[in-house]
């Protein structure tokens, strides 16, 4: 099975040894994106948790689009939380860009993410038929 390496400007570059998704056969794996505007490298979005998971969101859509699928192909998300009080905030948010394709989900709580975000999110997505 051949392995495609995903990237786009549209979303925040990867800064290690690491891809911001890969392609295999028809599945796509993102790698876990937090809220960083990729016009703003290295710094998060302004405000709280909805404005953030707002912004992750975007940078999960924008690498599956370089990829050729889309938040509507999403089979699985991991939603990685600081503070799991924030999670209806974030499920109002996250709603409005999966709630109708209702991939499975997992949420998890953690103490601590990159430059101090809120949130993480990483996908599988299918590949659109072309």
């Amino acid at each position: 099975m051949s392995t495609q390496i995903i990237a786009t400007p549209n979303a925040p570059q990867a800064v290690g040894p690491y891809s911001q998704g890969v392609r295999v056969g028809d599945l796509i794996f993102t790698a876990g994106q937090v809220a960083i505007d990729p016009s703003t490298p290295g710094r998060l979005v302004p405000g709280g948790i909805q404005e953030q998971t707002e912004q992750v969101l975007k940078n999960v859509s924008a690498i599956l689009n370089a990829s050729g699928s889309s938040l509507d192909h999403v089979l699985k998300t991991t939603v990685y939380l600081v503070d799991m009080a924030e999670f209806a905030a974030m499920n109002v948010v996250y709603a409005r860009y999966l709630g109708q394709s209702l991939p499975a989900r997992s949420t998890v709580q953690v103490a601590a993410l990159p430059l101090g975000a809120r949130i993480e999110i990483d996908a599988v997505a299918a590949h659109r038929a072309a």
